[in-house]
């Protein structure tokens, strides 16, 4: 079978056009395809029917000549310019950035509630594009654009459509309770989540494998992991839980946001954010790119900005507060896992109890409310080093070392 490729349309507003063409070109990439080529089209007015303006397409139509290649409008298209677009070009198959988008997500979810979540967001944004759209789905076949519900369910009446989003929509609500109160379990344990957020292909994964010794898969590529993923670790003796969530990218569609925000949702409600940025490439734009993504969830966590592959980055001055590291390389990691401790530090105490042996069972009915790092044994008990949620801190005064 031939690799489909993919000729972009590059609708040029600003200064960040590069960039946006460059994530374009990797997206295509990781939806295992191969780019043909690009039109820029710096952008005036935008024309109603086409977006760019039949002149340009009568020239792309022209340099593509007798390809069989799909065009991917990197942008977001109306039902009607993508007919009207996939006309003028001869009937090509025409997507925009975010049914690229969308078709990468349903390859990478492995979850029920993964795919859940990817077919709500395809079902959100196919449903308004249904009129008019059977011929064109006819002609699609195989390749971007087609995973996930599919042509069969797509060209169903619109009445089932509604029905199915519904009824995916129930079963994210029930989801989400139940992370509600896996989260609420944690608290009431005493496990501080720390969340991985940040641009999709900055090396979260391969952070949570180096901080965790687990064996998450990681690949360099856009999107390579798209389900949640939690994993244990320990600081200084005490239990934290570190959490991987879906990777951000500029401009990324709304509704995608909408549609994963119960995964999301360990980001929200975590302890401390680890902003990972990925140092040897723009990472003032990545660091700019999620806190905008953030605050639209309404994030409010205190967080910490990690500046992951530094080992590539040779000479490169970053902001003064972030942790510089290489995941790959385990540069950096102890540093991290102090400013980690350091910014939770309001939240444990650190002290030396001495526990005498008449005691002891007094002590070890509370004992399951701390953390013990070392213990010393004398004549008289024992003095134990522990570290204490500051909530129970006053249990264990009595102990204290005057």
């Amino acid at each position: 079978m031939n690799e489909e490729q993919v000729y972009i349309i590059q609708p040029v507003f600003g200064d960040n056009a590069e960039v946006l063409l460059s994530e374009a070109i990797a997206l295509v990439d990781s939806a295992g395809a191969s780019y043909l080529g690009c039109m820029r089209q710096t952008i005036r007015e935008i024309n109603p029917a086409t977006f760019i303006g039949e002149g340009k397409l009568q020239k792309i139509k022209e340099e593509l000549g007798e390809t069989e290649a799909t065009i991917l409008f990197n942008g977001d298209l109306s039902p009607s310019q993508t007919l009207n677009i996939s006309h003028a070009l001869g009937d090509r198959k025409v997507i925009d950035r975010t049914t690229l988008i969308l078709d990468i997500f349903a390859s990478r979810a492995v979850t029920s509630e993964g795919k859940v979540q990817v077919e709500l967001a395809q079902l959100r944004y196919l449903y308004p594009r249904l009129r008019g759209k059977g011929s064109a789905l006819s002609r699609l076949g195989g390749g971007i654009g087609t995973r996930g519900p599919g042509e069969t369910k797509l060209e169903t009446d619109r009445r089932h459509i509604r029905s199915r989003i519904h009824a995916l929509e129930e079963r994210l609500k029930e989801t989400e309770r139940r992370r509600s109160l896996q989260t609420e379990r944690r608290k009431k344990e005493r496990v501080k989540v720390i969340a991985l957020v940040g641009y999709t292909n900055t090396g979260k994964s391969t952070l949570l494998n180096a901080m965790t010794g687990s064996e998450v898969y990681a690949a360099n590529a856009l999107f390579a992991t798209l389900d949640p993923t939690a994993r244990a670790f320990e600081i200084e003796g005490v239990p934290f839980l570190m959490v991987d969530t879906v990777g951000f990218l500029q401009d990324l569609p709304h509704g995608l946001i909408e549609a994963f925000k119960s995964t999301l949702e360990s980001a929200i409600s975590c302890d401390l954010a680890l902003i990972v940025c990925d140092a040897s490439a723009d990472y003032a734009l990545q660091l700019e790119t999620t806190l905008e993504t953030l605050k639209d969830l309404g994030f409010a966590s205190p967080y910490l900005i990690v500046m992951n592959k530094c080992d590539e980055a040779a000479g490169v001055r970053f902001p003064k507060e972030c942790v510089c590291i290489s995941a790959k390389t385990g540069e950096g990691l102890e540093a991290l896992k102090r400013r980690i401790f350091d910014a939770l530090r309001e939240e444990f105490v650190k002290t030396t109890l001495f526990v005498p042996y008449g005691r002891m069972a007094e002590y070890s009915a509370s004992r399951n409310l701390l953390f013990e790092r070392n213990a010393v044994y004398t004549d008289d008990g024992a003095f134990i080093e522990v570290v204490i949620p500051a909530i129970y801190a006053e249990k264990f005064k009595q102990f204290a070392q005057k």
